[in-house]
């Protein structure tokens, strides 16, 4: 039997064993200084562009790669797995990379593609609200026409990368004039837009990339800010969804095994009572189960990832949120058990595990909670009445 369907193709294990290396030249030291100096790793993405690693899931004629979302979460991973996770790789690329190349118009794509894949277009993406949360279709921030253009209203948080974007791909709702009713659409925003004004969160987590409450008053755009078909509605939305389960969960599994490189290094070397830690089964079989765990979740996650890129969009929307499940619980055990094989030295900046435990939990609440996935699982996978 063929076992290409559990092995990476020989260009996929390339891919990631070139981005590991540039990647390392960066490392975590690297990361970490940049955050606490509130720098940015601009020259890591202009890197990584550089390389065509940034824009490989983007069609070729708009400069990109041509590849599939399996191919741009492993650059994702790996980045992750050298202790440098980069944000708006799951944004830029995927998620707004993924609608603009499937629903923009060819202008559209012309426009924002190029810079998406040589990093100097860098675009956010813009859908959570204060008072909607998990619920889309709460969501208040309207469009309305205006002459040939629109005008946009409304209120967004936990924004990731304001700062390093020219533009964000924001979702709102317009009217429908049938029915009244509010539907959503997805309008490219300039980050310089009069009335757009952004504030950054303080936030607890060792990252260089902030996350930002953003205010839209009046924002006026032109008709080509409109991506996609007004009509298309949340299909248009849900197109970059998927995607950007399957880059989070990438993101968590690559933390998860640079966490777990550090504790076995860690646990190898340090000697107590005469022998190095690593040889109490205390020590050694919570780092062997989550080995286990964080290959099972790579698993998962290079299946969804394969259905995707075949559109098979039901599939992979069942399979991406599972990985993206069980990604983040790997991460949060591993760097847990990180901390602890440190001991002591687990809670020090100079070992940098402990900065780890924020970053890793956020896995299991955004993009998506895992009660939201655990809600989706029940209902579609198991039939199980709607709760919410």
């Amino acid at each position: 039997m063929s076992t290409h369907a559990f092995t990476e193709t020989e260009e996929r294990q390339e891919l990631r064993k070139q981005v590991a290396k540039l990647a390392a030249t960066y490392g975590r030291d690297y990361f970490v200084e940049k955050a606490r100096s509130g720098g940015k790793t601009t020259d890591l993405w202009m890197a990584i562009a550089k390389n065509g690693y940034l824009g490989i899931n983007i069609p070729e004629e708009y400069g990109g790669g041509g590849g599939g979302i399996g191919d741009i979460a492993a650059v994702c991973e790996e980045l992750s797995a050298q202790g440098c996770p980069l944000l708006l790789m799951v944004v830029s690329p995927a998620i707004c990379g993924t609608i603009i190349a499937r629903y923009g118009t060819e202008e559209q794509k012309q426009k924002w593609l190029p810079g998406l894949c040589d990093g100097t277009g860098t675009m956010a993406f813009a859908i959570t609200e204060p008072d909607a949360g998990t619920n889309t279709h709460n969501i208040t921030t309207t469009a309305r026409r205006d002459g040939d253009g629109w005008v946009l209203n409304g209120r967004k948080i936990w924004i990731s990368g304001i700062d390093e974007a020219d533009n964000v791909l924001v979702v709102a709702r317009t009217e429908d004039a049938r029915t009244g009713k509010l539907k959503p659409c997805l309008f490219v925003v300039p980050t310089d837009a009069e009335g757009f004004e952004a504030n950054a969160i303080p936030m607890e987590i060792v990252s260089p990339e902030n996350q930002f409450q953003v205010f839209m008053d009046d924002v006026r755009l032109p008709a080509d800010a409109l991506v996609g078909d007004e009509d298309g509605g949340l299909v248009q939305l849900f197109a970059g969804l998927n995607p950007e389960r399957i880059m989070a969960a990438a993101f968590s599994l690559g933390l998860a095994r640079y966490a777990l490189r550090q504790a076995t290094a860690y646990a190898k070397e340090r000697e107590v009572f005469g022998q190095p830690i690593g040889a109490h089964q205390a020590i050694a079989h919570p780092l062997a189960q989550s080995h286990i765990e964080i290959e099972m979740a790579r698993l998962m996650n290079q299946k969804a990832a394969a259905l995707l890129d075949a559109g098979e969009e039901m599939a992979a929307g069942e399979a991406a949120n599972m990985a993206k499940y069980a990604a983040a619980e790997a991460a949060c055990d591993v760097v847990d058990r990180a901390v602890q094989t440190h001991g002591g030295n687990g809670a020090s900046q100079e070992y940098g595990m402990a900065g780890l435990l924020v970053a890793t939990r956020v896995g299991r609440i955004a993009p998506v909670s895992r009660e939201m996935i655990l809600n989706f699982v029940s209902m579609h996978s198991l039939g199980l009445p709607k709760s919410y």
